[in-house]
């Protein structure tokens, strides 16, 4: 109960700082928060009305003088002021409201970035009341929170989804043997629906319907189940000008997102090519893992199957790999100290 007690009030947080969603891990409690990356703030008086959920919910409904962004674009922080005003928003809710002692962070961020993007996330942090800041590698934290043996001498393999961007790594003996980080995600999936609307049924549609129809009836790989499903689509008629309704199927979906998949699977043949043939020859054994919420789309462990050739699996909690990672090395600071990177603070 001591022990319990002590890792309360420390509040020490791990936190998956994601282009579409941000989860924060407390030392002791767990993932205590999982919310929407987007904040609304009023021009007129610069300063936010609403965070996470409440903010997603007012994303293209809001007046002229409410504007409802995320600011993180593909993996890093393309808003600086917006994004430490929602990390202190979420630090707040995280400690309730309580005046305790400032919190170390570690957080995980996308392995391509550079120095400044780096320096950005740990100055946002801090002015958000962080004592420590720490930054740890998104495959290399998806990999520990997938329950990947990363300490063992043997390949593991990780591929992590995200929003902005799509993370793959070989991993082995508490290192990152190589890693590739490409802008291509979930984003870039929303994106080719949209185009996809646009061009071929001459419907615009805005962001929250695009991902509504990539979940509902998105795929990477052709299934039986599939053929069949459709959707009524609700959008702006370009050529009318008026709201119109058209039904859409899964096989169109499927084919519009063909294009952002390809520059993913062949990150991973990329990596794969460059693997040394020891640890080539485990993950051929041991398979790729997916992690993040790209790793949901219906079918995509297949279409990487079959284009690899090596058998895939999709992480027990996808979503959550990313932030489970830092709370395990949040958790397990002095053991699991080599895997933090970049500059500290």
């Amino acid at each position: 109960m001591g022990l319990i007690n002590r890792f309360s009030l420390s509040r020490d947080m791990g936190i998956d700082l994601g282009t579409a969603n941000t989860l924060v891990y407390v030392s002791g409690k767990g993932i205590v928060l999982q919310e929407p990356s987007v904040v609304a703030i009023d021009q007129d008086q610069k300063t936010s009305i609403a965070v996470g959920e409440e903010a997603k919910r007012m994303l293209g409904r809001t007046p002229s003088n409410v504007i409802a962004m995320r600011p993180l674009r593909d993996g890093v922080i393309a808003d600086f002021e917006t994004a430490e005003l929602m990390l202190k928003h979420f630090i707040r809710r995280v400690h309730e409201g309580k005046a305790l002692v400032s919190p170390r962070i570690v957080i995980g961020i996308p392995s391509g970035v550079t120095g400044v993007e780096r320096r950005a996330v740990i100055e946002a942090a801090a002015q958000a009341g962080a004592r420590d800041v720490r930054l740890i590698d998104e495959p290399v934290a998806a990999a520990i929170g997938a329950g990947l043996p990363v300490a063992e001498p043997t390949g593991n393999m990780i591929v992590d989804i995200g929003g902005g961007t799509t993370e793959v790594a070989v991993l082995s003996l508490q290192g990152t043997v190589l890693s590739e980080s490409v802008r291509v995600a979930g984003d870039e999936l929303n994106d080719a629906v949209t185009q996809y609307m646009k061009k071929v049924h001459n419907l615009v549609i805005g962001e929250r319907t695009a991902e509504d129809i990539k979940i509902k009836l998105g795929s990477a790989y052709p299934s039986e189940d599939d053929n069949e499903a459709t959707m009524e689509v609700r959008g702006l008629h370009l050529l009318s000008g008026l709201p119109r309704i058209v039904a859409v199927k899964a096989a169109e979906i499927r084919e519009s997102l063909t294009e952002p998949l390809s520059i993913i699977v062949e990150a991973v043949k990329r990596t794969l090519e460059r693997t040394p043939p020891e640890l080539a020859a485990d993950i051929i054994d041991r398979g790729i893992m997916l992690a993040g919420g790209g790793a949901l789309l219906k079918g995509i462990d297949t279409l990487i199957s079959h284009e690899t050739g090596i058998v895939t699996h999709i992480a027990a909690e996808p979503l959550c790999c990313v932030v489970l990672g830092t709370g395990r090395v949040l958790e397990n600071f002095k053991q699991l100290e080599r895997f933090f990177s970049g500059p500290v603070r």
